[in-house]
């Protein structure tokens, strides 16, 4: 079986940026996945910093409304990896998941090492490059030109351990089944 793991889609993280063609592409995959019966989990992070607009109890910390009805279940994290001190690992294998796909924010961080995790737990990992998003960009790390989306899918992809595609070839991946 396979699951949909969609990492943080907070209101907070969204209005950092106009991400209308991250949140576009994340909605497909999702609306794929729920056609198929996947289990479609998303997580949300959290921080114990009361002042941190991604405090468990500030309402900028919540699921974005658009995605409001989108998922089965809701984890929460405080670190980048979905699976650090979280029951992630526990209701895929309740759920028999042996297949995960990656979508979501922050592409370079917990996009990134939830995948990375995730094949290191023995699951089958396909990471949507193009169904993920940042609130970074070059300037932040400062290096001209830096496509974060681009360089982190490659490094993936260059790892034979992880499979990385595009929205469109995912799509006709599943048309294909």
């Amino acid at each position: 079986m396979r699951a949909l793991i969609v990492l943080d889609m907070q209101k907070h993280i969204l209005s950092q940026k106009n991400f209308k063609e991250e949140k576009d592409n994340i909605k497909k995959v999702i609306d794929i996945c729920k056609s198929k019966n996947d289990k479609v989990i998303f997580v949300r992070h959290i921080e114990a910093d009361n002042d941190s607009p991604l405090n468990e109890s500030s309402n900028r910390s919540e699921i974005h409304e658009e995605f409001a009805e989108d998922y089965d279940e809701i984890i929460e994290k405080t670190t980048p990896s979905a699976f650090y001190k979280t029951n992630l690992d526990n209701i895929l294998k309740e759920s028999n998941v042996d297949e995960v796909v990656i979508v979501g924010f922050n592409t370079e961080f917990c996009c990134m090492f939830t995948a990375i995790v995730a094949f290191e737990r023995g699951y089958k990992v396909t990471f949507i490059e193009d169904a993920t998003g940042t609130i970074n960009n070059s300037e932040i790390y400062d290096m001209e030109d830096l496509d974060i989306k681009d360089l982190v899918g490659t490094v993936l992809n260059w790892s034979k351990t992880v499979e990385v595609l595009y929205v469109d070839e995912f799509t006709e991946n599943e048309k294909n089944k």
